[in-house]
């Protein structure tokens, strides 16, 4: 696998081409957590905005997977550049190319290697979730490359303050990523190192500032779904109608939607937590439709000797043949089935979250709405408008699956609003 960094046709966005294998996502998973990024279709390249803060976040998202190391970056450079130069977040936006192999997995430190593999082997062992195991290997793996020989300190507490202080100070990361990083680094030191730091001073846990989600009215949320069409409109509406999270969302089965109870079992949701949300009845005619043309999908693939799906724990193991049933099949599948290179079998993906991320990205841009929308926001949106219609706070609680009502109460701002809300004394001078 190799894994290229250019400059783009556009000279305000770095491209970024790699080969991708289904068995391995930990590359794909690196690259989506860059922000402002968008998958560019016609080039098959992934373009993120060309600007040193980026790029060092691209840098350490990409060194801390394990696939890379410093010292093994080859650089094309300009004419008067060294081209022996180790990579930097300096020197990646004066550079025509950069590439990185992953065979350089072999040079990077042993012991390093062996530590984040401890590290997987001790959050799996206890459950925890595919996206925090990613999180905690990015922190974790910049944190020894910051501190070499960590492990063997007996008191580590001056070293993971100043690594903590750090990002604060100078990466300027907010603070839910800052208590992010400390979370997984007293995990690598309790959990693996069995070293527990007795004194961090006084950085431990960032105060997390209080931010009102935004919120779109009902006009514009009708106005932004009537630039949506197919999948991602359907999608859409349940984000909206239901207050499904992204992943809950796309990652339901067919057999999660219950249209004789009209209700919706999202399975594992955040937090490793399943619960039940109702299923709105204007749906229901554009679901069973959608539903129709999935079954015809999977059936043709049957048919051509493929439709099997991956199956979540240890099903697969159970039952062999779950995989082809149809209620096993995604809710949103790929349009196109992927390869597995191993085995050769192929088969469908749920919908790539990316695909939905832009799509409403692009209708709120013709919408003309002048929020920051994302699709979190219809989330935000159906908690608001529940209120506003005098829904309990407790119901809208169990809908959205928070377990403490405090997360659920930042949604009561709307009670300014409407009607009902309170007048502004300007409103009521003669």
């Amino acid at each position: 696998m190799l894994l290229a960094i250019k400059q783009a046709d556009r000279p305000e966005f770095l491209a970024i081409s790699f080969t991708f294998n289904p068995n391995d996502r930990t590359l794909l998973n690196a690259i989506k957590q860059i922000p402002g990024r968008f998958w560019y279709p016609e080039a098959h390249q992934w373009l993120i905005p060309n600007n040193p803060h980026i790029a060092k976040i691209l840098l350490n998202t990409l060194f801390a997977t394990g696939l890379f190391d410093y010292q093994s970056a080859q650089t094309k450079a300009k004419p008067g550049t060294n081209s022996n130069d180790t990579i930097s977040t300096s020197n990646i936006i004066s550079t025509d190319e950069i590439f990185l192999d992953d065979k350089s997995v072999l040079k990077t430190n042993p012991g390093q290697q062996e530590i984040l593999a401890r590290l997987d082997e001790a959050l799996i062992a206890r459950h925890y979730s595919k996206r925090t195991i990613e999180a905690y290997r990015h922190w974790c793996a910049i944190y020894l490359k910051t501190n070499p020989g960590t492990d063997k300190s007996l008191y580590p507490g001056k070293a993971i303050n100043h690594f903590i202080s750090t990002l604060a100070t100078r990466d300027k990361v907010s603070s839910s990523t800052q208590n992010q990083a400390l979370a997984a680094i007293l995990f690598l030191h309790r959990q693996v190192f069995k070293n527990p730091p007795e004194e961090i001073g006084e950085v431990i846990h960032a105060k997390k500032p209080i931010r009102l989600p935004v919120v779109m009215s009902k006009i514009e949320v009708k106005t932004l779904l009537s630039q949506l069409q197919g999948s991602t409109l359907i999608a859409a509406k349940l984000m909206y109608g239901t207050g499904l999270r992204l992943n809950e969302c796309l990652e339901l089965r067919i057999q999660d939607i219950d249209f004789s109870r009209n209700e919706i079992l999202i399975r594992n949701g955040k937090g490793g937590k399943d619960r039940v949300t109702m299923l709105p009845g204007t749906l229901k005619p554009l679901l069973e439709s959608h539903i129709a043309t999935v079954k015809k999908t999977h059936s043709q693939d049957i048919k051509e000797g493929w439709g099997n799906v991956q199956l979540p724990c240890a099903i697969s193991k159970k039952y062999p043949n779950a995989g082809r049933l149809f209620v096993w099949q995604w809710l949103f599948p790929q349009e196109r089935r992927w390869k597995n290179p191993v085995t050769g079998e192929e088969g469908r993906h749920h919908m790539d979250a990316s695909v939905l991320q832009r799509a409403v990205h692009e209708a709120a841009l013709k919408s003309g709405i002048s929020k920051p929308v994302s699709c979190h926001t219809f989330r935000h949106s159906f908690a608001t408008h529940l209120l506003e219609c005098g829904y309990d706070i407790r119901t809208i609680q169990e809908l959205l699956g928070h377990s403490d009502l405090k997360t659920t109460m930042i949604y009561t701002h709307v009670l300014n609003r409407g009607p009902s809300g309170v007048i502004s004394p300007a409103d009521i001078l003669v």
